[in-house]
């Protein structure tokens, strides 16, 4: 339930449309729906403007499906990240109907409305950081962005990233996601006008420390006002994209696409 939602059922029990026991069965989940093993913010949509999202790594599919099945029918599209090939499974035999990305392992039912606005662009530094541009990639459509992606076009071979100078100008927000050195995300914030958000990945040779080199090549790039969240983190990134364009509380109906 988003604030608009809200607003309209409120307004229809202060007309008498709606009688008060009628309307509390639509909030008997709100603004939290309790599990055994988990409380879910069913209230997050209307305070963020952004569902909660289920983080997959570590949980069970049996509890992923119980969790999803609760936030399906509160009307909320629902997104889950880190989700295992099994997990995966389960949910697809539930609802086939949802999207599924194996690589940046993310599972989908329904989507926020087109947000409008500026594109988000999401370059990666080789195709080992895949899973995490694409993660990136599954979460602002999610979030009604449009997206678009330039994906190998690390600082091994810059030609490779002059190449989509066009999508760079065109977009409102860059992700750019890198491993190894994690130069990539500094060279791109020197470039351009817009916000760029930094994700370092954990891919690289042992220098790259699981993804601390990178991170604190970004955290210390000579770029002014780079963004860098987290490591492997696709899913920060998008989000923090969705509301530097200006992310609007009020969302309408979700929409299942």
């Amino acid at each position: 339930m988003d604030r608009r939602q809200l607003l309209e059922l409120l307004e229809r029990i202060a007309s008498g449309e709606l009688a008060p026991d009628k309307a509390l069965q639509d909030l008997v989940d709100f603004p939290a729906a309790r599990l055994e093993f988990a409380h879910l913010d069913t209230h997050r949509l209307v305070r963020r403007g952004i569902p909660e999202t289920v983080f997959g790594e570590g949980k069970t599919p049996e509890q992923i499906l119980s969790i999803v099945d609760r936030l399906s029918g509160t009307g909320d599209p629902v997104l889950v990240t880190r989700i295992s090939p099994e997990a995966a499974d389960l949910l697809v035999s539930r609802w086939p109907e949802a999207r599924r990305d194996p690589l940046g392992r993310t599972w989908s039912m329904g989507a926020l409305p087109p947000a409008g606005g500026k594109q988000i662009l999401i370059v990666a530094a080789g195709t080992s950081d895949l899973p995490v541009a694409e993660e990136a990639a599954a979460t602002a459509r999610f979030l009604g962005r449009t997206v678009t992606s330039a994906y190998d076009v690390g600082v091994a071979g810059l030609h490779r990233l002059a190449a989509h100078r066009e999508d760079m100008d065109k977009a409102g927000v860059i992700i750019a996601v890198a491993g190894m050195e994690g130069a990539l995300p500094g060279v791109v914030a020197g470039l351009v006008s817009v916000p760029v958000i930094g994700v370092p990945t954990s891919v690289g040779y042992g220098a790259s420390l699981g993804g601390f080199t990178p991170l604190l090549t970004m955290l210390s790039s000579c770029a002014c006002g780079l963004t860098v969240v987290n490591i492997d983190n696709g899913y920060g990134a998008a989000v923090a994209a969705h509301l530097m364009l200006g992310a609007d509380v009020g969302h309408g109906d979700a929409q299942t696409r």
